[in-house]
């Protein structure tokens, strides 16, 4: 009895961090399997109307120029990437980055724009769904580093905030 009990403390405690994760980097599912126990925490994450067009929209026309742009977005010598200041948002997951709800819509944000805590920066795309990338702070967007359709890696900076 005492050994299960213990396991329900461990359980819960794993329970918390998985939570954690989840508030902390915007995904909205995390799962994780040690031998026999599996446990998945979920948030059910609401989007307006607008970015769930968005997925049936881009077309391959549209995309290629973008990310045929993008590798201009970012720079690869370390003078340029080290003169950056402010604090990067990075990509909490694997995905495509779009800078707008729909192709026909204005971006969510464009350098120079004060942004608000939580408003959104841009989406990433994964498995179908459309996931708001939040700024982390009150700031102005310094650059944004994508291109929009492009594809994104996980911890990569999307949008840099300067204060």
């Amino acid at each position: 009895m005492a050994d299960d009990k213990k396991h329900a403390e461990i359980d819960a405690a794993l329970v918390r961090q998985l939570a954690e994760i989840l508030n902390e980097t915007d995904l909205t599912e995390v799962e994780v399997e040690r031998g026999e126990l599996r446990i998945r925490v979920a948030r059910e994450v609401t989007v307006n109307a607008a970015p769930v067009q968005y997925a049936a929209a881009p077309a391959p026309v549209a995309a290629a120029p973008a990310a045929a742009a993008a590798p201009a977005a970012m720079p690869s010598d370390l003078a340029t990437i080290v003169a950056r200041a402010g604090e990067e948002v990075k990509s909490p997951m694997v995905g495509t980055a779009y800078l707008q709800a729909s192709p026909e819509a204005p971006a969510f944000v464009q350098p120079g724009d004060k942004v608000k805590k939580g408003q959104t920066l841009l989406i990433v795309e994964a498995m179908k769904t459309m996931n708001p990338i939040q700024a982390p702070r009150d700031g102005v967007v310094a650059e944004i580093l994508v291109g929009d359709a492009q594809p994104v890696e996980f911890g990569e900076p999307l949008v840099l905030l300067e204060a």
